[in-house]
């Protein structure tokens, strides 16, 4: 409902509209700073109470999470998470999200100022009445507007901006520690199949002499039949598993391809010389701060989320408030250019206008509703992203210490079953033992290898998923204001 729409002109002298002016005028330079809905502030959430303190020389620094996968010491790699950084197509979305959500905080910042905008006209009429002539106006003009933020609506607007860009910028960080782990982790898959399809290779290939030996014993009539039929089926047993270990091999190899943005095979070349599993070169300090895991990229990005959410209220609830604009304008009209505004009639105009919400049929507060219920689910978000966070740093914590003692306890598993192989072999070559030692011992020697190596990868797993865990990603600088696609030749041109 508008209760002010007044026009000033310099002839316009009255006492009222001026003392009304006035009036606005006191009102709005008192309530400039004004804002309503609730202010927000960062949770305090009890269930970090429990967590341990970041005291002790053992505690977890921010910085030792920066470039983390360096501490597999693999040069390859390293090559590889700067390509990925570089070329994939995720990180390129929420370069883009980002984009737009700077954007976004731009336009609100935008409408807190006034706008002007200029006009000009030229008219040229044709006089009928007697002799035919022709007289021409020209005009030219200044148009300005500005709402007045009486109740902060719009600053509310530019708060859940801001806290939104945020948001994005958290989950760019985000985008960037879930690639640096999936490439570090595929790496490992990819270096664990090629050492399991080495294994067995060598192990198919000696479990042949095996066979080879026991069809010479048996023609010669030192062996049963029955012993060449297990030699065979032994030896064709592990022969079948090395087409399993290279399609695992290829689908990690295709996957870094795709990590890196470029097409399945483009790495495969560069892993074709073997290398041995990366494994953690030092072990975590034992004391996690909840600093640690408050300051990972999905949960800041879930608490940016709940600021711009809070900051929503706000707007919502301004809605409800009475708003006040200014506008005015100036214009200058002449019989030709070269007079306007030197031999010209000058005009002005100021008219602020007072809008008073007075019924809606309950939408205005239906909308403040909305916006707490949705703040609401924001603040549930973020609780869960603070527990997930939790949860994944202390199965990581768990993983990588029991897959440590694992590892350690199966390498001396394969020592011992290889020492028994190696003397079943000459007792069995010498006649003292039989040929079910021997298989049971080369049997026994190929599984304990298997394990060893599949424990290995998962000591690096481990170490990778705690890093991930704790937020740890990439360091470097980041240019997320290029766009991907250049657009040329942007301004007025004819329409191919």
């Amino acid at each position: 409902m508008t209760l002010i729409d007044a026009e000033l002109r310099p002839s316009d002298r009255h006492p009222v509209r001026r003392s009304l002016l006035v009036v606005v005028l006191m009102a709005t330079s008192m309530l400039g700073g004004c804002v309503v809905g609730p202010d927000y502030k960062m949770p305090d959430l009890p269930i970090l109470k429990n967590w341990p303190a970041a005291a002790g020389k053992q505690a977890l620094k921010p910085t030792q999470l920066a470039g983390w996968w360096k501490g597999l010491d693999d040069p390859l790699l390293n090559e590889l998470v700067e390509e990925a950084v570089r070329g994939n197509l995720d990180v390129a979305t929420a370069k883009a999200n980002l984009r737009l959500a700077r954007a976004t905080t731009r336009s609100a910042e935008g409408a807190l100022l006034p706008s002007l905008s200029q006009s000009d006209s030229a008219t040229r009429t044709r006089n009928a009445s007697g002799d035919v002539s022709y007289s021409t106006q020209y005009k030219a003009g200044f148009d300005a507007s500005w709402e007045i933020d009486l109740f902060g609506g719009n600053r509310r607007s530019v708060e859940a901006a801001r806290a939104s860009e945020q948001a994005e910028e958290e989950t760019l960080r985000q985008t960037l520690v879930t690639l640096v782990g999936d490439v570090a982790s595929y790496y490992v898959e990819a270096r664990e199949y090629q050492a399991l399809i080495d294994l067995a290779e060598r192990s198919a290939k000696s479990q042949l002499q095996v066979l080879a030996l026991t069809r010479r014993q048996f023609e010669a009539g030192e062996a049963t039949g029955m012993d060449v039929a297990k030699a065979a089926a032994t030896a064709a047993s592990t022969q079948a598993d090395i087409p399993s270990y290279r399609i695992s091999y290829a689908q990690a190899v295709h996957r870094l391809g795709i990590l890196l943005g470029r097409t399945p095979d483009a790495v495969e070349a560069r892993l074709t010389k073997p290398a041995p599993i990366p494994v953690p070169r030092r072990a975590m300090p034992s004391t996690i701060p909840a600093g640690i895991l408050l300051n990972r990229p999905d949960v800041r990005a879930a608490e940016r989320d709940l600021a711009a959410y809070t900051a929503k209220i706000g707007v919502a609830e301004a809605a409800r408030y009475p708003s006040i604009s200014l506008s005015g304008a100036v214009t200058t009209s002449a019989a030709s250019v070269s007079d306007l505004a030197r031999k010209s009639t000058i005009g002005w105009t100021l008219g602020p206008s007072v809008s008073i919400p007075l019924f809606q049929g309950g939408q205005l507060k239906a909308a403040v509703d909305e916006a707490k219920a949705t703040r609401d689910k924001y603040f549930v978000a973020y609780q869960s992203a603070v527990m997930t966070a939790m949860e994944d740093t202390e199965n990581a914590v768990i993983g990588l210490t029991q897959s440590r003692l694992r590892q350690d306890k199966l390498r001396q598993s394969v020592a011992g079953y290889r020492q028994a192989a190696e003397l079943s072999r000459t007792l069995f070559q010498s006649g003292a033992s039989g040929f079910l030692d021997v298989l049971d011992a080369e049997t026994s020697l190929y599984s304990s290898q298997e394990n060893y190596i599949q424990s290995t990868a998962n000591t690096a797993t481990y170490f990778i998923s705690l890093n991930k865990a704790l937020g740890g990603g990439w360091s470097g600088t980041i240019d997320a204001d290029q766009p991907l696609v250049v657009d040329r030749n942007e301004g007025p041109h004819p329409q191919p």
